[in-house]
This record gives C-alpha cells, structure tokens and sequence, in this order.
C-alpha cells in the first residue's frame, strides 16, 4: 500500500476542474449483465461533484480515486458497488466513501466490504436518519453516516442510533442530505487519519466520539413529527 495516505470516493464522477485533482479514476458498468470498467465520464447527476466538494471543504488537498457507479440515472448494483471497492482497495485507498445506499443485501458486495476492511481500509456510508436500513451502511464495522441539521462545517455528531453512528454538516439544501454529510464525515476522517498516521481505527473513532460537537439524537420539532 503507498505511504502517501489515498481516498476514495465512490460516486456519479466529479467536475472537469476535480477531475484534474485525481490520482486515478475508473467508471464501473453493467452490459447485459456484464460488469464492464473504463474510462469515466462527466458527471451527469451532479452527485458525485457535490460530495467530493464537501469531501475537500473538511479535508482539503489530498491524493484521490474516484469510482463512477452511477451514470445518468438514480441506479446502480452490488456489482458495480463491489468492484469499486476492490479497485480502490487495490489502488491504496485508506478512507473510502459510499455516499449511496442499497436496500438489498448481497453476497458480492458483503464480501468486498469484508475483504477492504481486511486490508485495512475504514469505510464511511451514508444512512437514511430514518427508514428502512440500507448497505453498505448496515454491514458490520461500516461507519454509518447522515445528516445532522445541527452540525455547522467542522463539526460532527456520535448519534450512536439503529440508524447512524454519526452525524455531520448537510448545508442549506435539503437534497442528499445524508450524502453530503457523509462525505463530509470522510474529510474528517481522512484528515485525522493524515496527521495521526498508523493510528489504531478504535481509536480513531473513540477520539471522534469524543470530540463530537453533539452526543445523541437531534430531537425533531413538532413540525417535523
């Protein structure tokens, strides 16, 4: 695994302008059934662009990969999701982000998980705050993430719920929420992970309960049920 510390984003692509930050990038897609890899392509969705933006507004520069599962459409597979993730294991990723969730739980992207965290990798997914669960997000040692109206930039929540383990800034848009804070998370993350190099993960994330802006729930308004 390189020395330097790498992060990978698994997303709908990125802009023109961060596609020139990238180490590598790798699209992912299916063709009658058949996964098949190449180049990437423009982001489509805007998705991706906004969560690598989050991503550097808490982490600032540092080296990534990026993963294209989504093109121009709300969709993807385990598949898909699952080759990622090898990819950017294979490419030194420490910190990857899934700012995505699946509601069905699969072999193939249970066992890539499994096997990134083998290999050291610290996974960062994005959870519904409320609803039914979703994957990766669900699968043990998978840092689940969602939105927290409370947070400003910088700052986090330790929720400790069924939902998320934590939460983050969402901004003034009410869209992708969880994807956003998620990505804003992994900035956090990668960023403690860059100055504490070799840090123990437990530890890691005791320092980041710890240090939480909000210990618990965000407790709804009336307005909000």
């Amino acid at each position: 695994m390189p020395s330097e510390l790498r992060v990978g984003l698994i997303d709908s692509g990125c802009s023109p302008a961060q596609a020139a930050m990238l180490l590598d990038a790798r699209r992912f897609w299916l063709a009658d059934g058949v996964l098949q890899e190449g180049a990437v392509l423009p982001d489509a969705l805007g998705h991706g662009s906004a969560v690598l933006e989050r991503f550097r507004s808490e982490a600032g520069a540092m080296p990534l990969l990026l993963a294209q599962v989504f093109e121009g459409q709300w969709s993807t597979s385990a598949l898909q999701v699952a080759a990622a993730l090898l990819w950017l294991v294979e490419e030194g990723a420490s910190v990857i982000n899934l700012s995505l969730g699946l509601h069905q739980d699969r072999p193939v992207l249970r066992q890539a998980c499994a096997e990134a965290q083998a290999a050291g990798v610290l996974l960062c997914a994005s959870s519904p705050a409320r609803g039914e669960p979703v994957y990766p997000a669900s699968y043990p040692g998978v840092i689940r993430v969602t939105g927290d109206a409370r947070c400003a930039p910088g700052q986090w929540s330790w929720l400790g719920t069924a939902q998320a383990d934590f939460g983050a800034y969402v901004g003034t848009t009410g869209a992708a929420g969880a994807s956003l804070a998620c990505g804003a998370f992994s900035g956090r993350l990668a960023a403690l992970l860059r100055n504490r190099p070799g840090a123990d993960h437990l530890a890691l994330i005791h320092w980041l309960k710890q240090h939480a802006a909000f210990t618990g729930p965000e407790r709804k308004g009336q307005a909000d049920g």
